[in-house]
């Protein structure tokens, strides 16, 4: 199963925000042992280093976006994935946009997200972390 993870489900585990942080780490580490396929959107990484600012040095910050690229595959941007988020006005969100661009990209399964509300208008389904578990402990037992 191929999932694009977004970013607020990144900054729940490295912030600890409550109640989120264990269903974004069962998430994190089903990805980490590629037990499932899991992409960020390379447009991801620098807005978790700039929002990751206020919590952890710079050190620290460059330590975890590295450990990051270690455990997610990253889909890169380029100027038609930009062109065409541009070009979508089925996106309020132009970030949220690029996310769907780069999780068609990758033929995800799936965008993994606590804000449905975003992607109303995906390509591409939506699930939320919990849901997502459910899902994948569903397909254990078939197995």
């Amino acid at each position: 199963m191929i999932v694009l993870i977004d970013t607020n489900i990144i900054l729940d585990v490295l912030l600890r925000r409550q109640p989120y942080t264990n269903e974004a780490q069962i998430i994190m580490t089903k990805c980490a042992n590629r037990e499932i396929i899991g992409y960020l959107a390379a447009h991801s990484i620098p807005n978790l280093f700039y929002i990751l600012r206020k919590t952890y040095t710079q050190k620290e910050r460059r330590r975890l976006i590295k450990n990051l690229c270690d455990v997610f595959y990253i889909s890169a941007l380029n100027v038609e994935k930009i062109k065409s988020a541009i070009e979508n006005e089925d996106f309020e969100d132009f970030e949220d946009c690029l996310q769907e661009e780069c999780a068609v990209e990758v033929m995800a399964d799936y965008i993994v997200t606590r804000n449905p509300n975003d992607y109303k208008n995906s390509r591409i389904k939506i699930i939320q972390p919990n849901e997502f578990i459910k899902l994948l402990k569903l397909n254990e037992t078939k197995n």
